[in-house]
């Protein structure tokens, strides 16, 4: 179900050290047939894309030069990139920031979700960690790094090139000093950045339009690694009518076993009338929007690496199959709370 879109562009930064692997997973969420996607990159003016995947995916790019973009004065210069991306015109599915090696991630998680860029929600932070250089370069004192708490999504990257004798032990001990600061965070293990783009963003269509993205095609059906990864799960369930508020809540604040992603259109009765609200949880931010008219039919959809499918699939029809015949006033409150902190 791909009809999620209403509202925000969700912008997702891509954090992590010099030599992550951070511009390897860029160039292959790139590859995502039928994106349209928009490209901030802060590498000191140094736009680090594929020539080819910019020229024939990406509907307009935007560098930032002069150091860290979480370093700005007052952000200036990362909203300015923002507000052309969010142009109506472009119709991007989403907005990735590359930041440099040098970049905060907590630093730039705030500067997007406190921007002054109407159109635009932060959609997530993903740190990429370098399984190989992790110890000597970022991890080297007692306490965790900071970093780990802004993500909503860590990589570790480059899984390949640690000895095959000491992989697991290594890649435990990376996961065990994450989520000593982050015990909420997903963690999914990649090489050359080859992770499922379903759990960075959701695209309008599955194909590219006839003849509006021929590069990006034509690097897709040349590369060998644009489909080698992971492919991630997902439960869905279609909403025939309005939904008890409160169940909807409880489902957004404790979303199922393993899922990273949460998206949907749903219907609820108020008071008067029915509305309709569409709804993003990444990791553990939680954003609600209202929709002009109530969906007709709506959707409930959970996405993660490791998703429980079986207790997602109850979870959600549980959701659906709940009657919702009168107005649910706490639930309601609950609903209407979370969508004023999303704006």
């Amino acid at each position: 179900m791909n009809a999620v879109k209403p509202g925000r562009i969700p912008v997702i930064a891509l954090t992590g050290h010099l030599g992550a692997g951070k511009t390897s997973l860029l160039n292959h969420l790139l590859r995502r047939p039928g994106a349209r996607l928009g490209v901030v990159v802060n590498d000191f003016g140094a736009l680090n894309v594929d020539a080819a995947l910019v020229a024939g995916q990406i509907d307009d790019a935007e560098a930032i030069s002069g150091g860290c973009v979480c370093c700005l004065p007052d952000a200036g210069g990362l909203d300015d990139a923002l507000h052309r991306l969010s142009r109506p015109r472009l119709r991007l599915d989403a907005i990735l920031v590359e930041a440099s090696g040098a970049a905060e991630p907590v630093a730039l998680a705030r500067l997007v979700a406190l921007s002054g860029v109407s159109g635009i929600r932060l959609g997530g932070l993903v740190e990429v960690i370098d399984a190989a250089e992790h110890f000597s370069t970022v991890d080297l004192w007692p306490e965790p790094p900071a970093r780990y708490a802004a993500a909503t999504l860590v990589v570790i990257n480059k899984a390949d090139l640690l000895p095959a004798t000491d992989r697991d032990r290594v890649l435990d001990l990376i996961r065990e000093r994450v989520r000593r600061r982050h015990p909420q965070v997903q963690i999914v293990t990649a090489s050359h950045g080859r992770v499922d783009p379903a759990l960075v963003f959701d695209t309008a269509a599955d194909e590219d339009p006839p003849d509006e993205l021929p590069f990006a095609k034509l690097m897709r059906d040349q590369s060998r690694d644009h489909d080698d990864h992971q492919h991630a799960r997902a439960a869905s369930v279609e909403l025939a009518g309005p939904v008890s508020p409160s169940m909807l809540v409880d489902l957004l604040e404790d979303p199922p076993a393993g899922a990273y992603r949460l998206k949907g259109r749903v219907r609820v009765r108020g008071s008067r009338s029915e509305q309709g609200f569409v709804v993003n949880v990444v990791g553990t931010l939680i954003h609600v929007a209202p929709l002009r008219e109530p969906p007709s039919a709506g959707e409930l959809v959970a996405i993660g690496m490791h998703l429980d499918q079986p207790a997602a699939q109850q979870r959600l029809e549980a959701v659906a199959s709940t009657p919702a015949d009168r107005p649910d006033t706490g639930g309601l409150r609950r609903l209407r709370r979370y969508r004023t902190l999303s704006t």
